[in-house]
């Protein structure tokens, strides 16, 4: 029974890491090459504005209908604008390609918000937390590489028509294995009381929240999902950009940011889940984020320095680099590493918190959560090419380390004197 929890799970987060991984790893690189600023670059992510919505809709979702329902009408729905983007010129149709984006992080979105409702009911117990937090976000990782990294490396094969194409498939397959998981089958009933109980609730949203806000624990993990990514997302947005301006080509990105990188970040998104079974959350959150400081310094440090190498050598692809920007590749893979690390251990803080929620509002509760992590992570995305363009890439990345090194030290005074302090010495059960 678990691993058909697993199995779902995964499938559900793979597909919707497939919008992110197109926006993140393709257009990026894509505009750059054709001589984009950075500042338009960075404007693209308010693509992902529906993600920072979602929470309006959240309630609906929670409380009318099944998760099944939910599910199969957006998993459909992605195949059908799928469908539609294979029929779409990107070198000519940017705001079509922009609009067909746009849809697919609309429907993924409020996919989202079904999926974690479903995550929350059907997990149980410590062990399954953690497992199921570590298929989560390895599940979207690899959602994000299939469709970002791929696409990269396969578009002058396969081409744009094709590529969308097969994505329809692989949606529209997922959708037919969710309208007949069994692990659903007992939501049914339970789904359809608890829609009659709670539509009134539905109708007057501020009980809703005086509810959502009242959860012990909320008010630390809001601030600390606003902000535990701001100075990572930073760095992780721009030095590829970084290495792109100093000689590295737009394919050599796509296999190391695209492909090498992110199985970096799901190797540490799956050490996390097996770490959480064997050591307290408060204690590996404590030392990971100390790691994540030191590895932006030698990030930082690194940047200043390749900014006046000299080029020698030759990689793999035959373009001449600098020992530096060997360096950078380790530099870029260990970030993505400890950044997977902490999503994990962030989606099963997040979680814990929302378990000690009504059932009524958990879905609501994580995608409350959920949300604010996607704006923390958003705006500042939105901001750093401006920031970069403007105050360049040196002081940047100073800024950066600082927004690092405080979110580091509010973990730390959680686990001295706040919520984190009773889950230091707590071990796994």
């Amino acid at each position: 029974m678990m691993n058909d929890k697993l199995v779902f799970l995964g499938l559900l987060y793979f597909i919707q890491g497939i919008p992110y991984g197109l926006q993140s790893s393709l257009l990026p690189v894509y505009l750059r090459g054709a001589g984009h600023s950075l500042t338009r670059i960075s404007l693209t992510k308010i693509l992902y504005f529906p993600w920072v919505l979602k929470v309006l809709w959240a309630p609906l979702v929670d409380r009318t209908c099944t998760k099944r329902c939910w599910l199969v009408g957006t998993v459909a729905g992605l195949a059908l604008t799928c469908l539609v983007s294979a029929a779409i010129s990107p070198d000519v149709q940017y705001m079509g390609v922009a609009g067909s984006l746009l849809a697919m992080n609309v429907l993924a979105s409020v996919q989202d918000i079904a999926a974690d409702g479903a995550a929350v009911r059907l997990l149980r117990g410590q062990g399954e937390l953690g497992l199921g937090n570590t298929v989560q976000v390895v599940g979207y990782k690899a959602g994000s590489v299939f469709a970002g990294g791929g696409l990269l490396a396969v578009i002058d094969v396969a081409g744009w028509g094709w590529m969308f194409a097969l994505l329809a498939c692989v949606y529209g397959g997922v959708a037919l294995f969710v309208w007949g998981a069994p692990v659903l089958d007992g939501e049914s009933l339970r789904g359809q009381g608890e829609g009659r109980r709670g539509s009134k609730d539905v109708m007057q949203p501020w009980k809703v929240w005086r509810k959502l806000l009242s959860v012990p624990g909320t008010p630390w993990t809001m601030f600390y999902v606003l902000t535990y990514k701001l100075g990572e997302q930073g760095a992780i947005t721009m030095f590829p950009l970084f290495l792109l301006d100093h000689h590295m080509t737009a394919r050599e990105l796509g296999v190391w940011n695209g492909v090498v990188a992110m199985a970096f970040s799901i190797c540490g998104s799956s050490i996390g889940g097996f770490l959480l079974s064997q050591y307290s959350i408060g204690l590996l959150m404590r030392r990971v984020f100390m790691m994540r400081t030191v590895s932006m310094v030698f990030q930082s440090s690194l940047l200043q320095t390749m900014r006046s190498s000299n080029h020698n050598g030759k990689n793999v692809f035959g373009a001449y680099v600098t020992i530096g920007e060997s360096i950078a590749v380790l530099s870029l893979s260990l970030q993505h590493f400890i950044a997977g690390l902490i999503t994990t251990l962030t989606f099963t803080t997040m979680m814990n918190c929302t378990q000690r929620a009504e059932e009524s509002i958990q879905a609501t509760h994580y995608s409350f959560l959920a949300t604010l992590e996607v704006l923390g992570k958003l705006s500042f995305s939105a901001l750093a090419g401006g920031m970069v363009d403007t105050v360049g890439f040196p002081i940047a990345f100073i800024l950066f380390l600082f927004l690092t090194s405080s979110s580091a030290l509010h973990v730390w005074r959680a686990t001295e004197t706040g919520i984190l302090k009773e889950q230091l010495k707590e071990q796994p059960q």
